[in-house]
């Protein structure tokens, strides 16, 4: 193994000093000081010779597992509205704007709560549910398979996403075999809101597993020391202020869009209920598929602003395909999952790129609570629109914001290929020329103080 010291003030203390392996571009602490009694001590207590042990090579994937179904019941209660959307407004006689609040009413405390957790998670290890398990899967997963598990972790999201539209409706007309108007709805929103419980339980475990993993790992000792202040968000990159701005515009034309389809394709295309949400579902049940294949397909290749440009290019293009044709919505919205796959298995990882690993969970919080702005915005605007001017303007309002998607993606590229050129690299260029991402200043600076 070749390696490299990181130098730390922690040397007159007698505290482990890390090491760069820069062959698969680790970082990895010294021999612990008092040998490897302490070593056998924290991996004794499971009683298990490799689940319990991360020293096993496959025990980051039982993590994985976890971390995939962290958001489960959450994307599955927040879809709960869109595939109860006629049933919502029928019985809590509500317009479409005050049916639209309810996920502005979801959006509006996450934007302060994903800044807040994620600046507790650079600081003290607290949480906030979207935040951290994205700044779980860079902590466990950086330098390998980025892309691919962002992908992996859209997917087991998306299943919850796809179930709850299959499952709704079917749900509630059973629950109105035993109660009637809002006593059934409620009961139905009870049921949807249980599935937040087994997330809860995949949270904890996953605190376990990743608690052991930093002290049989040692990997206290292996960070560099830096602490995230607030003063440090001003230093953020260009690049990182224009991934947020992509991430509002895109996703505004995505999840409201999806909250208000169900009527939309009832409408437009004259189908029940139960094929309208089979409709809205597609998006997520594709998107279920595609993404770990995409997530891999952009590890292998690189080049995250391009995907993102194409995956923006052909979101509009779907858009337009609902507004001008009429063509079965089914095509479009499979293209849709395709697209929106793509974006995230894309876009998320750059974050991972361009900002230094003590400062992850603040980057993540601000682009949470951008895009929860956003949608706690925009989901009262397109209620409004449909309300005053029809289904037409709203489609052509998304379209606006996913050209303003597309401007900021443009710029990124400008503003990437003026510097380094790192995110418009291909896969092998980047393993060439850097072998840790720029923002791993002090890795990159021991890599060349041993060449």
């Amino acid at each position: 193994m070749v390696e490299s010291s990181v130098q730390s003030d922690a040397d007159d203390n007698n505290q482990q000093v890390p090491s760069v392996d820069i062959i698969s571009g680790t970082v990895e602490a010294e021999p612990h000081t008092n040998g490897s009694e302490d070593h056998e001590e924290e991996i004794s207590g499971c009683g298990a010779q490799y689940c319990c042990n991360p020293n096993w090579g496959p025990f980051r994937f039982i993590a994985l597992f976890f971390m995939c179904f962290l958001g489960f019941g959450s994307y599955f209660c927040f879809d709960t509205p869109g595939s109860l959307q006629d049933y919502i407004k029928d019985e809590m006689k509500v317009d479409t704007v005050a049916f639209a609040s309810l996920y502005s009413l979801y959006s509006w405390p996450n934007v302060v709560l994903c800044f807040i957790g994620g600046f507790l998670i650079d600081s003290i290890g607290g949480e906030s549910l979207a935040v951290a398990q994205n700044t779980y899967t860079v902590s466990w997963f950086k330098g390998k398979e980025l892309n691919t598990v962002f992908g992996l972790q859209l997917s087991m999201a998306r299943v919850g996403s796809t179930v709850n539209f299959l499952s709704m409706v079917p749900l509630y007309e059973w629950v109105q075999t035993f109660s009637e108007g809002y006593q059934a709805l409620g009961y139905s929103l009870l049921f949807a809101g249980i599935t937040c419980v087994f997330s809860l339980g995949c949270a904890l475990i996953l605190g376990v597993l990743d608690n052991k993993r930093s002290k049989v790992l040692h990997l206290d000792a292996a960070q560099s020391g830096e602490k995230i202040k607030l003063s440090d968000i001003l230093t953020f990159p260009a690049s990182f202020w224009l991934i947020s701005i992509i991430c509002v515009a895109y996703y505004v034309a995505i999840f409201p869009f999806i909250g208000l389809a169900k009527v939309f394709f009832m409408r437009k295309y004259d189908l029940d209920a139960t094929t309208a949400n089979s409709v809205s579902s597609v998006v997520y049940l594709i998107s279920a598929i595609a993404s770990p294949i995409l997530g891999n397909l952009v590890d292998r290749t690189g080049r995250n602003v391009t995907w993102v440009f194409m995956a923006v290019l052909i979101t509009l293009g779907c858009h337009a395909m609902l507004t001008f044709t009429f063509w079965s919505p089914f095509i479009s919205m499979s293209i849709l999952g395709l697209a929106y796959s793509l974006l995230a298995s894309a876009l998320w990882p750059m974050v991972a790129l361009i900002i230094p690993e003590h400062q992850l969970g603040t980057a993540y919080g601000i682009m949470q609570s951008v895009q929860n702005l956003g949608l706690a915005v925009i989901s009262i605007v397109a209620g409004l629109i449909v309300d005053t001017s029809g289904y037409m303007m709203l489609e052509m309002f998304y379209m606006i914001w996913l050209c303003i998607a597309l401007v900021a993606t443009i710029a990124i590229a400008l503003v990437d290929s003026g510097g380094d050129g790192y995110l418009l690299m291909s896969a092998a260029t980047r393993k060439r020329d850097f072998p840790h991402p720029p923002a791993d200043a002090k890795l990159n600076e021991a890599f060349d103080d041993k060449l």
